[in-house]
């Protein structure tokens, strides 16, 4: 037995629609002798009799109509298929698993997403937020499309994702109305004493931080301690601290703050330049999809752009 194809299914439905050879042929802008090859290949291809004739006249066997039945659905199906793939084509259907550190994942992150979809009713994108050492483990298990974390420089060489790295210079958060948001430039220097806000201290840039202050001999005093940067800016908006801080968290909370009625933290760049090292994984051994790709490249180059900016 061969097997029927969509052509064939197409042909039949149109004759049972029709009820004629020739009303087939003119739907579907074929010669009447090719539609009646088709139907007979269909009927050899099932080896079963779908119609009697009766002289130039199809009658259709209970089969036929049970077989339409059938017909409809697989060519609703084939349709529908074929328009989701083109939409997924067009990276503009499909769906986004991503994993990021807490700071990103409270607000810049959701922001540039919001963006993104906004011409993309059929992206659906899910975000999880764990620690950066965490986020590291789920990348190397395939589990996720894009991880977004800190990175230690020593373990970005994984065999089990694709990591791409940035490196930020940290900027300083202010109260808007301390005095020091009239200098130019922070330097550990000026922040002698001054109650701060930080990470833990097993966090990278925290110890980069430290050695900046340790280097001038400027005593770090933490005052509040947090799992991630935005948070501590509410310190810094009461006038009860000062943050050194990437500059994505800043661009983060600079966003929040432009739907606020009132501005009150300011940044200003920090010297000497201290580093903050970032990555964008994606799994090395589970290709993502074609929306997937289109994201990562508009998420690498907004990342991109921020870093670039001046402080």
């Amino acid at each position: 037995m061969d097997i029927m194809n969509i052509q064939q299914l197409k042909v039949f439905r149109e004759v049972m629609k029709s009820g004629s050879l020739n009303g087939a042929a003119k739907t579907l802008h074929r010669s009447q002798p090719a539609i009646t090859a088709s139907l007979k290949n269909l009927e050899n291809s099932l080896d079963i009799v779908l119609f009697k004739r009766e002289g130039r006249r199809l009658v259709p066997r209970p089969e036929a109509h049970y077989l339409l039945t059938e017909a409809v659905e697989i060519l609703d199906r084939c349709r529908t298929t074929q328009q989701n793939i083109a939409l997924m084509r067009e990276r503009v259907q499909g769906s986004i698993r991503i994993v990021s550190m807490p700071g990103p994942s409270s607000f810049l992150l959701p922001n540039f997403i919001s963006n993104y979809v906004a011409e993309k009713a059929d992206v659906k994108i899910a975000i999880a937020t764990r620690s950066s050492p965490h986020i590291r483990s789920l990348m190397s298990s395939q589990t996720y499309d894009i991880g977004f974390c800190d990175i230690d420089f020593s373990v970005a060489d994984s065999q089990l994702f694709n990591s791409m790295n940035f490196t930020s210079e940290c900027v300083c958060a202010l109260p808007i109305d301390h005095p020091l948001a009239a200098e130019a430039t922070i330097t550990p220097t000026h922040l002698n004493n001054v109650p701060m806000g930080s990470l833990h201290s097993e966090v990278k840039v925290v110890q980069n931080i430290k050695a900046k202050f340790y280097e001038q001999g400027a005593n770090f005093n933490v005052r509040f301690t947090a799992q991630y940067f935005i948070p501590l800016l509410e310190y810094v908006a009461a006038g009860q601290a000062c943050v050194v801080l990437d500059k994505l968290s800043a661009r983060g909370y600079e966003l929040m703050q432009q739907r606020a009625t009132k501005k009150t933290v300011v940044f200003r760049p920090f010297a000497p330049a201290t580093a903050y090292s970032i990555g964008i994984l994606t799994p090395l051994h589970l290709p993502i999809s074609l929306v997937a790709e289109d994201f990562l490249h508009n998420w690498q180059q907004y990342v991109q752009d921020i870093l670039a900016e001046p402080a």
